[in-house]
């Protein structure tokens, strides 16, 4: 019969030598055996009586505990939404699904713009749907590359709503529409046109997308009848390519403005900049300059604030006292009139009472240029009848 003693003999040894070879354990190690020797048994876990003692595997981890929330600075809270004012144009958004920028980019000034006394609540229209095609880092409006159809009954139903109103100032925005043939310009357009017929005179500003850079798509929204035409810079040329969309290029931005400049000289125009997403105050002069040279009358400067954590961190939180800075120093460059503040936005109230009266000042000069114009045609058609009787005398 086969013996087994030449195995055992063959496993001490090789128990012996490996005991001689191998390495202490470490502290550690030890402790981890110490407490599976002495922990509970499989019979222990069973009976649930697995607790205390040397159960120190059998203790759930204690939960971590969130980091807490940077506090906004004091000049950055405001008071939560509410009022009549408020209650009204929100149930009225809603039974019209009307979208407003007010709500989808998560405006810090939503209660104070939609609260405000008769006649002056004021709310910023968003058209051509609730989805951008674009995806700038800043922006907490939705976005996807194949939103929902134009609506045809958006023109109508965006005008009856803003024409019942009580309100004198108004402004429309829009997301991009890359996936439209004209960029959504000539849908755009005619909202413009809508409104303006069933309320003429209603001041309107339009907050317009860049439509590709295509000129002749800034034409259709430039000249349906605005009052003020505002295309937003957002921040300076070096930041621009992390900041906004690959498509949303700086100089195709000034060429917007400069174009929309020229294509309607009466029209107003304005941009607007978000400060603390690092950039230095030499780019931010240079950006001024440059929206100077576009023809920009009105800028307005405002803090970036996160509207979520996938969102483009805060660089900085400026104090009131740079806002002020920059509007003195905008004001000394040239522009007609800029507002900045932590809370500005680019169709933020505070602005709209000067806005309005410049844009009927311009009105008013453009009507009176062309009364002298005319009175000077007729003149000068006067003028020709009497010479050509006073050659036919003279025959």
């Amino acid at each position: 019969m086969y013996s087994s003693a030449p195995r055992r003999a063959a496993a001490a040894a090789g128990a012996r030598h490996f005991s001689a070879s191998a390495p202490a354990p470490t502290a550690r190690a030890a402790a981890l055996a110490s407490a599976l020797r002495d922990g509970p048994s499989l019979d222990d876990f069973a009976a649930g009586a697995a607790s205390g003692g040397g159960a120190a595997c059998a203790t759930p981890a204690a939960p971590r505990k969130k980091a807490p929330r940077e506090r906004l600075p004091e000049w950055l809270r405001v008071e939560r939404p509410g009022g009549e004012d408020y209650t009204r144009i929100r149930k009225q958004m809603r039974s019209l699904k009307l979208a407003t920028v007010c709500e989808e980019a998560r405006c810090p000034n939503i209660g104070e713009c939609w609260g405000g006394e008769k006649g002056t609540a004021t709310a910023t229209i968003m058209v051509m749907g609730d989805t951008c095609t674009r995806g700038c880092r800043f922006c907490n409006v939705k976005t996807s590359r194949t939103p929902p159809p134009l609506d045809p009954n958006e023109p109508l139903a965006t005008a009856q709503a803003i024409a019942s109103w009580d309100i004198d100032y108004v402004v429309i925005t829009s997301v991009d529409r890359d996936d439209q043939p004209d960029h959504g310009a000539g849908h755009l357009a005619q909202v413009i046109r809508t409104v303006k017929e069933l309320k003429p005179s209603l001041m309107l500003e339009c907050l317009s997308p860049d439509f590709g850079g295509d000129l002749s798509r800034v034409a259709l929204v430039a000249t349906a009848g605005l009052n003020v035409f505002a295309h937003n810079l957002e921040t300076v040329e070096r930041l621009t390519p992390t900041v906004r969309d690959r498509r949303a290029t700086y100089r195709q931005s000034l060429a917007v403005l400069t174009g929309a400049r020229a294509l309607a000289p009466e029209v107003v125009t304005k941009t607007s900049l978000m400060l603390g997403c690092g950039e230095t105050a030499a780019e931010v002069r240079q950006t001024m300059r440059d929206a100077l040279s576009a023809g920009v009358e009105i800028i307005t400067f405002g803090q970036y604030l996160q509207p979520s954590k996938r969102h483009m961190a805060v660089s900085r939180m400026l104090p009131p006292s740079e806002y002020e800075n920059w509007r003195e120093e905008g004001m000394a460059m040239g522009f007609k009139y800029v507002a900045s503040g932590p809370l500005v936005r680019s169709s933020y109230k505070a602005g709209e009472v000067f806005l309005e009266a410049f844009a009927k000042e311009k009105a008013e000069q453009a009507k009176a240029a062309r009364a002298l114009g005319e009175g000077k045609a007729a003149a000068a058609r006067g003028g020709a009848r009497q010479a050509s009787a006073a050659a036919a005398a003279q025959l």
